[in-house]
């Protein structure tokens, strides 16, 4: 079986970036720390990890809305995400003083605590990134939706409007396997045959990024 894979060229890199925006499929497991599934790959399973960088940049999205202590940044997180993913208190507060020390954020006394505002400096990070963050926040979003739907599943409830235990329509699903199974066949297809796919996946890459990101 094919995966996606970074690093693709040709009709690969178009075919990766299209299995991005539909997501991967595999068990659900708890996370903490940085481990979590690759914004990416959307893999639980294979260990991968946000990076420090995307984490940092969770934190100033966050901020953005309102200052937060560094316990209620790691609690919307795991909410977000429902429990997929939450970060310890060992990454977590490293990194706020680090944004704190580069001048992204402002630590302020509160009691004993700490809360965090965004600087003028974060609010720029935030906006030279803005593709990054509704990436990791819509990441964020869609491992809280499919953890939702996998505690449905385990409890017996029926998914919701019909949808799989993956939370995707089933003929959503059957489309994805007709599409990832006509690209296998279609494997050491000459250079015609490759601009031609080329150009189908453009298209389709096109028409599904014109709609709404869900989680944005």
């Amino acid at each position: 079986m094919h995966h996606c894979h970074r690093g693709a060229h040709g009709p690969h890199a178009l075919y990766h970036r299209l299995c991005h925006a539909m997501g991967r499929h595999g068990p659900h497991r708890r996370h903490h720390g940085g481990d979590a599934f690759d914004p990416e790959g959307g893999d639980l399973t294979r260990g991968r990890k946000f990076s420090g960088q995307d984490l940092q940049l969770m934190l100033l999205a966050l901020l953005a809305e309102t200052p937060r202590h560094g316990y209620e940044l790691i609690r919307d997180i795991e909410q977000r995400s429902s429990g997929s993913y939450t970060p310890s208190p060992g990454v977590v507060y490293p990194a706020l003083t680090y944004l704190d020390d580069t001048g992204l954020v402002v630590a302020e006394a509160d009691g004993n605590r700490k809360r965090y505002r965004l600087s003028d400096e974060g609010r720029a990070q935030l906006s030279a990134e803005a593709e990054r963050v509704q990436w990791l926040l819509a990441a964020l979003t869609h491992m809280g939706r499919r953890m939702a739907a996998f505690r449905r599943a385990m409890a017996g409830e029926a998914p919701e409007n019909g949808e799989t235990e993956d939370g995707w329509l089933p003929e959503f699903v059957e489309v994805r396997r007709a599409f990832k199974h006509a690209l296998l066949l279609r494997a050491g297809a000459d250079a015609d045959e490759q601009r031609r796919l080329i150009a189908i996946l453009r298209r389709a890459l096109s028409e599904i990024e014109q709609g709404p990101a869900h989680g944005a």
